[in-house]
């Protein structure tokens, strides 16, 4: 499973807050925002968010056994992304202002409310621009040959990244596009998307 949306600023601070690792709850440049994306968080950041999140899941009883929320690949990433389409984007092969937060659309200057675009046809919102979105598996070349559901990378230096932002322009927000940035790294381009699975 995937969360529809990007998480918020005002989800990342549920569960951040209080936390014993000395992170800001409240990250974004663009703060009090509750309803837009957090930016400014790390790989590394996401993984405590993640751990602290399945542990409060956990307590509270609303966890499966064996299930927990983690990023996810890119492959499925990109198969979340692509909902069945071979265009370059979700809904085509060209982009206007009106289907996504990109460099050149409707609000090149920061970050937007979740959910102001139209969904893709599997009913996930802004995988195209928006906040860039960590993936879980190291950055690697592709392997040779057809694959099902492949892993990523073994090891590596940087992390994938996915979707694109409200900075780029239309080559990165396409399905196939791929960036990577290390773990520690952060900025006000890049957030996350949770994903949900059986481990």
């Amino acid at each position: 499973y995937l969360g529809k949306y990007e998480v918020t600023q005002a989800q990342y601070a549920v569960v951040m807050s209080g936390n014993s690792n000395s992170l800001n709850p409240s990250p974004s440049n663009w703060p009090n925002n509750p309803n837009r994306p957090v930016e400014q968080v790390s790989w590394d950041d996401v993984q405590i968010f993640l751990t602290r999140l399945n542990a409060s899941e956990q307590a509270a009883g609303r966890l499966p056994a064996e299930w927990s929320y983690v990023l996810p690949t890119e492959s499925q990433w990109e198969y979340a992304c692509r909902a069945g389409t071979t265009t370059a984007y979700s809904w085509g092969s060209t982009i206007g202002a009106g289907n996504a937060n990109f460099n050149s659309g409707s609000d090149p200057d920061r970050t937007e409310d979740v959910g102001q675009y139209a969904a893709n046809p599997w009913g996930f919102y802004d995988m195209h621009g928006n906040v860039w979105e960590w993936c879980a598996d190291w950055y690697g070349t592709y392997p040779v040959g057809p694959v099902t559901d492949p892993p990523g990378a073994a090891s590596g230096t940087e992390r994938n990244l996915r979707g694109a932002s409200w900075n780029n322009t239309v080559s990165r927000l396409r399905s196939a596009w791929r960036f990577k940035k290390a773990t520690t790294f952060t900025n006000t381009l890049i957030g996350f998307r949770v994903g949900f699975q059986k481990q």
